[in-house]
């Protein structure tokens, strides 16, 4: 079983930090991660679901580690 973030996790951020106008801090990625809705989902179910976007959510284990190396390519 895999948690997921729904919606992704990388796509709630990019949408906080288009409304705030600046780059998030650690603080506010952490307090979204913290609070987005999640299910979980067997594995070969979360692959097909990761095929079907397109695009690799970031870890919420590492969201600020992985959000602050993928906000600059957005």
């Amino acid at each position: 079983m895999v948690i997921m973030p729904i919606p992704a996790l990388v796509a709630v951020l990019l949408n906080r930090e288009q409304e705030k106008g600046s780059p998030l801090t650690e603080a506010e990625v952490l307090a979204i991660r913290d609070t987005a809705q999640c299910t979980m989902v067997p594995s070969d179910v979360a692959a097909k679901i990761v095929e079907s976007r397109g695009y690799q959510d970031i870890d919420p284990a590492c969201a600020w580690e992985e959000w602050s190396a993928v906000r600059l390519g957005l």
